[in-house]
């Protein structure tokens, strides 16, 4: 248990934001009375770290910008509460690859240097469970690395977490790339490219793995980007997704908001951009390279996890899993009677994923 709860935080991520970042975030928004002063704090916080960016940013342009990746990157892709987070932590366990810790989320700009301390505090004040699921939380375990994107520039969904009443604008331009200037396209791609290089580099991996549901509705963009890139998409039941999701974005949101959106507002959103990602995912995956694909009921996962690990390596032709199977099984049993969260679902529930997600219970074939 940190010292402090995470939903009565005195501020948000942003502190570990560069100035500019912060100050192109929220100009121009409105932030709540009853925010301001977590506004201040986090900006004073910001303001104080950020001209440390620059020690790192002379260490990666010295160590890492012109270095080539030696591989494509592993996505692991599917909507929120689809089980992204437990499959990235089992894959994980294989040494060959790298991606962002929690750490980095909150201090992308204090990795190549001035870590240990930094990192020393944060562990000191942060929770050691994710308060919606009771998922473990260290500095150094893996991570969606959209939390750090935010906080090295202002062209990201997450976005919402901050100012959740332009949600639906930050999903259309910045999830979907709808909208998005070549420039700020531009802008995406070097920062993404800078945190994969910083994150490889952090863990010592070869190839980097990413946990990310925005990603899902950037699939064009990487396979630009990452002509090889191999994607893992995660199904699973829509009942539980919607529960799950607005239980996790209710509360997730509460320590990192600075203005107040309604509860209903919150789920039209989900509804919404849960429907705007299914399709977007659909259109898009058939630029996908045939082999390069792997679509997963998260509930077979789960299932034989040992099993549908090795069936992924195989499919998408990934290097390493007999030297990395004694690690991943370690872990998988680790986590065995590890106590979810159960769901049950209401009419109203039920008439909700219905009414808007039908899609997707007819393709996957989910039932009460």
């Amino acid at each position: 248990m940190g010292l402090i709860e995470f939903n009565k935080l005195p501020i948000n991520t942003l502190i570990g934001a560069d100035h500019k970042t912060f100050d192109a975030i929220t100009k121009g928004r409105e932030i709540d009375p009853a925010y301001r002063g977590k506004y201040r704090l986090t900006k004073g916080v910001c303001r104080l770290l950020s001209p440390l960016a620059t020690i790192q940013n002379r260490r990666y342009d010295k160590l890492l910008a012109d270095k080539p990746l030696e591989h494509d990157p592993v996505f692991i892709l599917g909507h929120w509460r689809s089980g992204t987070t437990f499959v990235h932590n089992v894959l994980s366990r294989d040494r060959h690859f790298g991606y962002n810790t929690t750490y980095q989320t909150v201090f992308p700009h204090l990795m190549m240097w001035g870590q240990s301390f930094f990192k020393k505090n944060m562990s000191w004040l942060m929770p050691d469970k994710r308060p919606t699921d009771n998922m473990e939380l260290a500095v150094d375990l893996p991570q969606e690395e959209e939390f750090a994107l935010a906080n090295m520039m202002p062209y990201t969904y997450y976005n919402f977490w901050f100012l959740p009443r332009y949600q639906r604008e930050y999903a259309d331009k910045y999830l979907l790339f709808e909208g998005i200037t070549p420039e700020e396209l531009d802008v995406f791609e070097r920062t993404f490219t800078k945190l994969i290089k910083i994150s490889l580099w952090n863990t010592r991996g070869t190839q980097f793995l990413s946990k990310n549901p925005p990603h899902t509705g950037r699939v064009r963009e990487l396979v630009r980007m990452f002509p090889n890139a191999k994607f893992i998409y995660l199904m699973r039941n829509p009942y539980t997704v919607f529960e799950s999701t607005r239980s996790f974005f209710t509360n997730t949101i509460q320590p990192l908001k600075l203005q107040d959106i309604a509860d209903e507002e919150l789920e039209d959103n989900i509804l919404s951009i849960y429907a705007k990602l299914y399709h977007r995912y659909e259109d898009d995956k058939q630029l996908i390279p045939r082999g390069n694909l792997i679509e997963v009921k998260f509930e077979d996962f789960e299932a034989d996890a040992m099993g549908m690990t090795e069936h992924v390596y195989q499919t998408l032709s990934l290097p390493g899993f007999a030297e990395a199977k004694e690690n991943i099984a370690a872990y998988v049993g680790e986590k065995r009677g590890y106590k979810k969260n159960k769901y049950t679902y209401n009419e109203r529930t039920i008439k909700l994923v219905d009414e808007n997600w039908s899609f997707a219970l007819a393709q996957w074939d989910y039932k009460l």
